[in-house]
């Protein structure tokens, strides 16, 4: 209906361009206008047509379409709704938490229970009219995007109101635990929030709603939005809660850690510190979530160079958790794998080796083999494996992550763009200079897009890269790009932060080959003054 109603338009009135341009902007009046139909006397405006269909449904059938209609067109699946009939988490609002379950009521929801019988037959009414479709292979709904877009004008009331339901559901439909089915299915939701939440400020969206949606958008990488998010919380949970509530506390932690994601260390450190002594005074030093605050300090501590205190920090803290929660307790093993890190950057491989093998089989016991934070335990003992020479066990554990994170993940998650960068890492030590090229270029551009020029992951390709132009013999490349990670590193980072000093360093080597030896000297004195004051404590 849709293309004879455009052609005959176009016949009449335009020329196919102008058609597009003219669809773009009045789409809406294109498809409900019945003059736009052509000479069929019989005919009606596409609008009109799925009207006659819309006014045939039941009430539980049309409000199913509105929902649907500020969903994704695609992967709408029972289990969502099911889900959130289920769920035990409370809302924290009462208005809000009855009108969900008054319309969950209409889908399914009985009670405690659910019946997929009942939500069968209000997708049935819309499937007789056409309005969705099945996909049997992957057990999910979809909506053709011209009925979904005008699923939209059906919406009755505010439709900030109804925004705030459907996004309700999103996040009361998935459980917190990290099994790598919830993880799975939480990576559903991010379209289905994206398209959720557009238009809608974020001081409108209820603080559990907001922290979950949050948690989406943190796990497909969207750190900008999940700070945005997590920033509004914090202040709802300030303001009504109070500075010094356990909830107030939590967000800010977790605020913090989106903070690390996005390369902002003294911003995360500013609030780990806070909650870390709010938490001692309120619940002492052994409680786990005091314990938590230290290890997010810590883990800032790695991020920012400062590999000692990090050390001394989760030296206490694996104790502490091994003693109050068992020797394979998920943070008992994140404090073995901080640790290990700690070492690892002071050079102490054969430490670090031990606590990664020792994390990385307790994980794989305990969650599996394809668990993000198994992942994480493959990558680092890879890295532990470079650094020891042992570049073709490096290689291999490297491509398996690689492989395991684009099926668990998507190809332009930041964590799969992470294990591409180490794996090219891997190729430059191997001699395989094009193939490190290669896979770095690619890496680049994916970082910028993802995380932004200034990420530190983005500096960190890019500095690999110039160390790949570097054995080519491309000497100006390299020193071009050394000289753009250099500036902004000294932006994020400061003058003294061990990476910047790496890349100083790096630089004036390059300046030496091109026989620019003033530039040299100059900034390997500026070196050796930051590593003097670092070494003197000053």
């Amino acid at each position: 209906m849709a293309v004879a109603q455009a052609g005959a338009f176009i016949h009449c009135h335009s020329s196919l361009s102008e058609y597009q341009e003219l669809y773009r902007r009045e789409r809406d009046n294109l498809l409900q206008n019945e003059e736009t139909q052509g000479q069929d006397p019989y005919a009606l405006a596409v609008y009109s047509t799925w009207r006659l269909s819309y006014d045939k449904l039941g009430t539980s059938a049309r409000s199913f379409l509105q929902i649907c209609s500020l969903l994704h067109y695609e992967g709408i699946s029972e289990g969502m709704f099911e889900k959130a009939a289920l769920s035990q988490l409370s809302l924290e609002d009462s208005e809000l938490q009855d009108e969900v379950t008054k319309l969950l009521n209409q889908f399914g929801k009985q009670d405690s229970s659910w019946s997929s019988w009942t939500f069968q037959k209000v997708v049935m009414q819309l499937g007789s009219h056409s309005l969705i479709e099945y996909d049997r292979q992957n057990r999910t709904y979809s909506i053709h995007p011209l009925v979904h877009h005008w699923s939209g004008t059906t919406v009755e009331g505010s439709l900030h109101d109804r925004q705030k339901l459907v996004l309700a559901i999103i996040a009361l439909s998935f459980s917190l635990t990290n099994t790598y089915e919830d993880i799975i299915y939480r990576r559903t939701l991010f379209k289905h929030a994206t398209n959720s939440i557009v238009s809608l400020k974020p001081e409108g969206i209820n603080p559990l709603v907001g922290t979950h949606i949050a948690q989406i958008y943190a796990e497909a990488g969207r750190y900008k939005e999940t700070a945005e998010l997590e920033m509004m919380v914090m202040e709802t949970r300030k303001r009504v809660l109070g500075n010094d509530h356990p909830e107030t506390l939590k967000i800010m932690i977790r605020l913090a850690e989106t903070y690390g994601s996005q390369g902002r260390w003294s911003d995360a450190e500013a609030l780990e510190v806070v909650v870390m002594e709010k938490r001692k005074l309120a619940l002492g030093d052994e409680h786990p979530n005091t314990l938590e605050s230290i290890g997010s300090l810590s883990n800032t501590y790695l991020s920012q160079g400062r590999w000692k205190e990090a050390e001394a920090l989760e030296v206490v803290l694996v104790q502490k958790r091994k003693r109050a929660l068992g020797d394979d307790h998920p943070d008992t093993l994140i404090s073995m794998g901080n640790l290990a890190s700690a070492h690892w950057h002071q050079g102490q491989f054969k430490e670090a080796e031990a606590l990664e093998l020792a994390v990385l089989e307790k994980r794989k016991r305990v969650l599996g083999e394809d668990h993000p934070a198994t992942l994480v335990s493959m990558g680092n003992l890879a890295n532990t494996y470079k650094s020891q020479g042992r570049l073709d066990d490096a290689e291999a554990l490297g491509l398996v992550v690689i492989e395991k994170r684009k099926r668990l993940l998507g190809d332009d998650h930041p964590y799969t763009l992470r294990a591409m960068l180490n794996m090219a890492v891997t190729y430059w030590e191997q001699g395989r200079w094009n193939d490190a090229e290669a896979l770095q270029v690619v890496t680049m551009e994916k970082l910028k897009r993802v995380l932004g020029d200034d990420h530190h992951w983005t500096l960190d390709n890019m500095a690999n890269l110039a160390d790949t132009y570097k054995d080519q013999g491309r000497l100006d490349d390299a020193a071009a790009l050394q000289e753009a990670v250099m500036e902004r590193r000294k932006q994020v980072l400061r003058d003294e932060h061990p990476d910047t000093l790496k890349i100083m360093s790096s630089l004036a080597a390059t300046y030496r080959d091109l026989g620019r030896m003033n530039d040299a000297e100059a900034l390997e004195a500026m070196v050796e003054e930051h590593h003097r004051k670092r070494h003197d404590g000053s």
